[in-house]
């Protein structure tokens, strides 16, 4: 048992480093992009003019259309909050999990907590994907499953809730 553990551990966090590295290198932060003169993408909405012709100054309407969230974020928060939106696009987080994830792409504790509460996401469902995924590349019991999922970040009920999901 303690192998598996160990061989999930080893390959999520592999995983972890991939992705990390892969998002560092397609997103520079705020701080690097200032530094290099970049224009900062999450500001940078373009809106059709009167004249159709696209501009960088975003129109009343579109700010409308935004969330109230959204239209009061900092440039900091913004971009957190789309960086959390991309890990669970394609990964399965805690809370805690995706808060640390963020902390670790260098985003602030405060930008990291807002973000990952702004993204709304379902922890149970979260759980579930997770204890999905662990599955797919290993063999566990129900207590060891949710042993692990509590490691990952998960609160015991979410983690239970995510075992449940997937048969156990």
């Amino acid at each position: 048992m303690f192998k598996q553990i160990l061989k999930v551990l080893l390959y999520g966090f592999a995983a972890f480093v991939l992705l990390s590295v892969s998002i560092s290198l397609l997103m520079p932060s705020d701080n690097e992009a200032s530094s290099q003169g970049l224009p900062d993408s999450s500001v940078n909405v373009e809106a059709p003019t009167d004249s159709g012709v696209a501009s960088d100054i975003p129109s009343q309407d579109s700010n409308a259309e935004q969330g109230d969230n959204e239209s009061n974020e900092t440039v900091g928060q913004a971009n957190a909050r789309q960086t959390a939106e991309r890990y669970l696009d394609f990964s399965a987080f805690s809370r805690s999990g995706l808060i640390e994830q963020l902390e670790f792409e260098g985003y602030s504790t405060q930008d990291a907590t807002y973000a990952v509460d702004a993204v709304g996401a379902d922890w149970n469902e979260q759980a579930a994907k997770k204890a999905e995924s662990y599955l797919a590349s290993s063999s566990f019991s129900r207590q060891g499953l949710i042993d692990q999922l509590v490691f990952e970040g998960f609160s015991q009920a979410e983690a239970e809730y995510g075992v449940t999901q997937v048969g156990y």
